[in-house]
Parts: structure tokens; sequence; C-alpha cells
């Protein structure tokens, strides 16, 4: 009788996984990064490309141009109209925010913001103005130009950002046998009803800027080589686009990834956040890696490891299924090609 009990209790488990693992397949957020690999297609249909005769890997959450001693780091974000309509203020500060997170996520530190703003008349534009102009406050980087348009039927925002690195984080260095790591501050709130989470909004300058600077200590005292910032996507698309540009796999383990407390798990699966990055990190640099977003309170834990399959498995309560095969349906069309891509 215990035995059967078991059987039943693991058989509704695997059906449990296999339904969230569906879940996450069909999300909005992981549909629009799957939109990427039509007009990779079309814009680079050879990878990589060359600029200045040095070779560019395209994927990445910057551009990274070796410059001098380092390299030059270029990102641009487009907002949904909706999420701009329905909440300007925040879009505008997220213009600066998400930005500011690509450039970190690369082993970088940012330099300037330019933004593109379309508006009606009057003073529709200024609760973006004033988010702009806040973050930028906020995360010390100066807003120093871009284009405005004051004749449109609506709210229509992008912002690009550069920035520099000394010794890069990117997505093509992810290595088999290394822990997928992921780090989260998780003092924060949804944005109802959007899937970001803000731990931003409110904390002190200081200490924003300060958890951010991890990430290109990391790179620089060689304690990782890979890494992304994690996105619309979630955690699990996010670690889906590492994994394809750098032609590797891995085994998630769900019960390992940080979460807030009483947040729907499937949820924060496919959360935004605004402080939020997966690594690669090798065993030799594993506890050093959580030592130092320990010391900032910044949640941070192995969620598996990576492998050569090109194969991605959700992991459970012992239970395991099967995610996604990068031999067979690419993501964003940015890492080695698929036999089925």
């Amino acid at each position: 009788m215990n035995s059967e009990k078991t059987a039943s209790a693991a058989a509704s488990e695997s059906h449990g996984l296999h339904q969230l693992a569906q879940t996450l397949r069909s999300s909005r957020g992981i549909a629009h990064k799957k939109d990427i690999c039509e007009v990779m297609q079309a814009v680079h249909p050879g990878l990589p490309i060359q600029v200045d005769g040095q070779t560019i890997a395209i994927g990445d959450d910057c551009a990274a141009i070796p410059d001098g001693d380092g390299y030059l780091l270029f990102a641009i974000e487009g907002f949904i109209n909706e999420f701009v309509e329905q909440q300007p203020w925040f879009a505008g500060y997220c213009g600066v925010m998400v930005n500011v997170s690509d450039i970190y996520a690369m082993g970088g530190r940012p330099v300037a913001v330019v933004d593109a703003l379309w508006s009606r008349g009057g003073d529709a534009a200024q609760p973006v103005l004033d988010g702009l102009v806040k973050a930028a406050e906020v995360y010390g980087v100066p807003l120093v130009g871009g284009h405005s348009n004051r004749r449109n039927d609506r709210e229509q925002l992008s912002v690009a950002i550069v920035g520099r690195a000394r010794r890069l984080l990117t997505s093509f260095d992810a290595k088999p046998g290394d822990h997928l790591v992921a780090a989260i501050d998780l003092r924060g709130r949804f944005e109802e009803p959007y899937a970001y989470w803000n731990a931003s909004t409110g904390a002190a300058a200081e200490r924003l800027r300060g958890d951010l600077e991890i990430l290109p200590s990391l790179a620089e005292d060689g304690l990782s080589a890979a890494g992304k910032d994690i996105s619309m996507a979630g955690i699990i698309g996010t670690a889906l686009m590492l994994l394809e540009c750098s032609g590797v796999g891995a085994t998630i383990d769900l019960d390992a990834i940080p979460q807030p407390p009483d947040v729907d798990f499937a949820r924060w699966l496919s959360a935004f956040p605004s402080y939020g990055f997966l690594l690669s990190v090798s065993d030799d640099a594993l506890a050093e890696v959580l030592r130092r977003f320990a010391e900032r309170d910044i949640a941070c834990a192995s969620i598996g490891r990576i492998d050569g399959t090109r194969e991605v498995h959700l992991q459970s309560h012992g239970q395991t299924v099967p995610f996604w095969d990068l031999n067979q349906e690419a993501l964003i069309g940015c890492g080695p090609a698929t036999e089925g891509a």
C-alpha cells in the first residue's frame, strides 16, 4: 500500500512537472525570444560578423566591440506599447535600469544612455521623462541625448546605452561541468499586473550600484567567463538562451532556484527581475562567487550543472523531464547550427 501511494505521488509530481514545462515553453516571454530567430535569419544569415576586422558574436546582452585594452559595449531596449501606456513612469525608469543591467551582465560598467521617445503633445510624455531622469540619477549614468517626436498618436520608448568592459562575461563561454548559478535580488515586489519583479525603486542608489559591481569584479578576477541577465524570458528561458549560444545543455534543478516567499512558482519562473543574473561557474570558483553575492544579501545558488548534450532538462523532487532539445530546435538562432532549425 505504501509503495502504491509512493508511486502515485511520483506520477502526480511527474505530471505536474511536465505541465509546468509545457507552460514555460508556451509562455509569452519565450515566444518573444523565439521571434529573434526569424530576425536573425533575415539580418544575419551568416554568423559571426566582422567589425573593423574584429569578429563580433551576435546574441549577447550587448554588442562587445574590441577597443584598446578592453571592449566597447553597446545595447538597446524597446518597450511594449501596453507597458508604456499603463506604467509610463516605470517604463521610463526601466529604460535606464534594464540597459544598465545588460552592461553589467557583460562584465562592464555603463558610460551613458540616449533615448528615443515618441509621444502625443502637451504633458503626455512627462511621466516617461521623469522615470528616465530618476533612473539615470539612481544608477549614476548620464542621459546625454536622443530623439523626440511629440506628434505621435501614443507614447513609445526605446533607450540605448554604451559602456566599457576590461574583461567580458559572454553568452558564448558556458562550459560543460560548470555550475549554472542564479543570483537574484528577492527584496522586491511584482509591478502588477505584470511579471516585472521590482527590487530597484525605493532602494538606496549606493546599494544598487554596489550590488551591480559584483558582476565586473567576477569577470576581472577570473571567477566566471559566461553570464546573462534574466530577461522577459524568465529564469528558464534566459538559461536556454545562454546554453544555446554556448552550444551546451544542462539539467536545471527547479527546487534550488532562489525565490521570494508567498509567490506563485510558475509565475516566478517567468518573472523579469530588476536584478537577476545567470552565470557559468567552475567548482573551484563556486564558493567565492556565492560568498560575494551573499555578502550583499543577494540570493544566489547553483541551480544545475552544464553539460555537453545541448539538451535542457528540468528537475524537481526527484523527477526529471525534457524541456528543449537545441540539437533539433533553436530559440534565438544565435548558437552553433542545429539539425532541425
